[in-house]
């Protein structure tokens, strides 16, 4: 008797998604209590103080202002040459480094991270990246017939483990020959943790010394979806001065999205921006990860890449879109502060904070935490290692008092 007509590999898929069965009890649960008493602290997008799905205004104008054939045209495969160009100066800000570029535009930053594992990394490869990170990466990886594997984020004093972090290098490289190691940063998604410069020196500093053997070939891949609401432009790029002049066998990729920095999440428009020191390097980045896209999506949506062009070329409308995101930006962290105050005040250990869309609290046992404060009308999304608290959906109102629910249910959990 049949009962799979489906290819070996991929028998035995089956996607489980613990943030959207997170979001539909907190759903639920609304219907039967009403919004003012739950706290749904599940959604990873910007909630206005009214508890909607907040857009940036200016975003809202130009999108409702574009002709027909700006949303409904086809694109090129590889992406708009005005947006391919604003992509790159909008990731770098003034602080590019002194290397070869070039971008493709993608299906959100999650394309960057589907075309960098497929044309990085080897089949059958590990795929490096933190112990706290975004669970999709794993998909991607699985999907592509790779596996993710983990350094330790924190060490004892909550610092960036760079020990942990060179060790796994080592170890990886020394059993193949490819690595793509995939840092979120800044403003990472779960913790809200940010690499500091010196840290990013030592990162870099391990993948040279691994690249001094000419058949190691690393792939950085820099997830910085969240870039835009981890402080000032400048300064939280600060960082991407120290891929200048690195060794040809490093390959640096940001992976650029609009999904929160536009507040355009359904649209999936983003960008791949490669760096190197090899101007070699950067052609077979345009023409391999293009010709991915082709197999993979075709194109990509034409409307959203037009409006971010529209916006970067129009210095007034720049300048009031970006006063209307530091907004929203300053918004994210009044509520953050609320919640790391009370926290402190009431001796809640929570992941070190920095900036960002979310709040970490390590847990033992995060499903039972998370089912307890159920009792108090919170809802929080359980991960491996612990609860992730969405401060960017939360009003201020109702993180108030919030640290001290949490602490409560882990108590109960742990019988203290």
């Amino acid at each position: 008797m049949t009962n799979s007509v489906a290819a070996s590999h991929a028998k035995g898929k089956f996607a489980t998604d613990k943030i959207f069965g997170a979001s539909g009890a907190a759903v639920k649960a609304t219907a039967e209590h009403g919004k003012d008493k739950v706290v749904n602290a599940t959604i990873g997008a910007i909630m206005d103080d009214n508890e909607k799905l907040a857009c940036i205004p200016t975003v809202e104008k130009v999108l409702r202002g574009m002709s027909i054939n700006d949303m409904i045209a086809y694109a090129p495969i590889s992406g708009l040459p005005a947006y391919l160009d604003a992509t790159i100066n909008l990731a770098f800000a003034d602080q590019r480094p002194d290397a070869y570029f070039n971008s493709v535009a993608t299906a959100g930053g999650t394309g960057v991270i589907h075309h960098t594992i497929w044309n990085y990394s080897e089949i059958g490869d590990k795929v490096l990246t933190s112990d706290w990170y975004w669970g999709p990466y794993s998909v991607l990886c699985k999907e592509a017939l790779r596996e993710l594997d983990t350094y330790q984020l924190f060490d004892e004093h909550q610092n960036f483990n760079i020990k942990s972090f060179e060790t796994k290098v080592n170890e990886l490289l020394s059993k193949q020959n490819s690595l793509v190691i995939i840092i979120n940063t800044p403003a990472h998604n779960p913790t809200g943790f940010s690499l500091t410069d010196d840290d990013w020196k030592k990162v870099l500093d391990v993948c040279k010394v691994q690249a001094k053997n000419p058949e190691k070939k690393i792939t950085v891949l820099i997830d910085i979806a969240y870039i835009d609401y981890a402080g000032e432009k400048n300064e939280s790029r600060k960082f991407l001065k120290q891929f200048s002049n690195l060794p040809a066998n490093i390959l640096g990729i940001l992976a650029f999205s609009m999904s929160k920095g536009y507040t355009m999440y359904g649209q999936r428009t983003g960008a791949m921006i490669g760096i190197s020191s090899d101007k070699n390097v950067i052609k077979e980045f345009a023409e391999i990860n293009q010709y991915t896209s082709r197999a993979t999506w075709s194109n990509i949506n034409r409307g959203a890449m037009t409006l971010l062009t529209t916006i970067d070329q129009d210095k007034t409308l720049l300048v009031q879109f970006e006063k209307e995101r530091d907004g929203y930006y300053q918004l994210i962290r009044e509520r953050a502060d609320i919640f790391m105050s009370e926290a402190k005040a009431c001796g809640l250990n929570m992941l070190p904070y920095r900036a960002g869309f979310f709040i970490s609290i390590p847990a033992a046992d995060s499903d039972a935490v998370c089912t307890k404060l159920h009792d108090d009308l919170i809802f929080a999304v359980p991960l491996k290692m612990g609860v992730r608290i969405a401060v960017c959906a939360v009003p201020s109102a109702k993180i108030k008092g919030m640290a001290e629910k949490v602490l409560n249910a882990m108590n109960f959990v742990e019988q203290k």
